[in-house]
Order: C-alpha cells, then structure tokens, then sequence
C-alpha cells in the first residue's frame, strides 16, 4: 500500500471504531483453562447469542488471545457476564499481552471445567461448536451446555463511547 493508502485505512478503521462505540455492549469475562488446567480469561463485549434452537452463544477473540489458544484446546469456555460494579474485573483480564492476574479473583469450576467468576449477573458454560475466520479475530461459535443467573436487581456493566457506564432505573 502506497502512504496515502494507509492513511485512508487508518482513518476507515478509525472511523468505524468510533461508530461501532456508540453500540452499547454488556462487559463479560471469558474464561477456560489452558494446557495444564490453569484459568485464563480475558474481557470481551464481542458475545452475542446466535440461536434459541440450538442454544448457541458467539464469542469474537483476537487472534493472538491466550484465551483463544485455551479455548481452542479445552473445547469449553464460559461466558461471565459482569455487574455494574465489577469493573475490575473488566480492567484486569483486559491487559493486552499478559496473562491476567487470578490472585484474588474468586471463581469456581463449572461442569465444563471453565471458571465461574464469583458475583457476576449471569454464566453461560459452553462447548465449542466451530471456529470461523473473522478478518484480526476468531469466531468461536458456542454450545450452550448450562446457565445461572444472579439477583436480577443488580445493574449489568456496559461499555459505551469508550466508556464504562451501567443501566440504572431512573
């Protein structure tokens, strides 16, 4: 690509940033374990259900996520969807390139084996069901094999304009 080129994808790739951060999204943790059964996880707002019939999560993880590679291998992950006040969760398995600190993080194992994050709303534990290409990420099509919710008076945590912000009755 010539310069300008590359400047005009940035600016695209800026651009539809920018927009697709005025789609409100919940803030989840997705969790597994890796090849010798430690948790891992890392923040993803890229979940969606896809069917009722067959229950059917999507979950999009960057290609280079050592989530991804857990997933991959365990067959099983769960989505942790969090509450307004758990934003740090949110911050720590977001950080890039690292493995996100458990030190602290309550949890517990599903029957999948995939952590249980303590207090969040609700959990959806999955199988994998396939993996397709996503341009930089993959799409990990999930199975759901089993859900809890929590007290349904607390207010889920929602990232919008490049922002944490939460629902709250008015």
């Amino acid at each position: 690509m010539t310069a300008p080129n590359l400047e005009a994808a940035y600016l695209a790739e800026a651009e539809f940033r920018q927009a697709m951060g005025h789609f409100a999204t919940g803030v989840t943790v997705v969790t597994s374990i890796d090849a010798d059964g430690d948790p891992v996880g890392t923040t993803a707002n890229a979940v969606s259900s896809l069917s009722l019939d067959p229950p059917l999560v999507l979950v999009c993880f960057d290609k280079s996520s050592l989530t991804l590679e857990a997933v991959r291998s365990h067959g099983a992950f769960a989505v942790n969807v969090l509450a307004a006040d758990q934003r740090h969760l949110s911050v720590n398995f977001a950080r890039r390139g690292l493995a996100a600190a458990w030190d602290g993080v309550r949890h517990r194992r599903g029957p999948t084996g995939s952590p249980r994050l303590h207090g969040v709303i609700a959990v959806i534990e999955c199988t994998v069901e396939h993996h397709l290409p996503g341009g930089d990420h993959e799409i990990v099509v999930g199975r759901v094999r089993e859900v809890e919710t929590g007290d349904g008076t607390v207010a889920p945590l929602v990232f919008w304009r490049g922002s944490y912000t939460s629902l709250r009755d008015k």
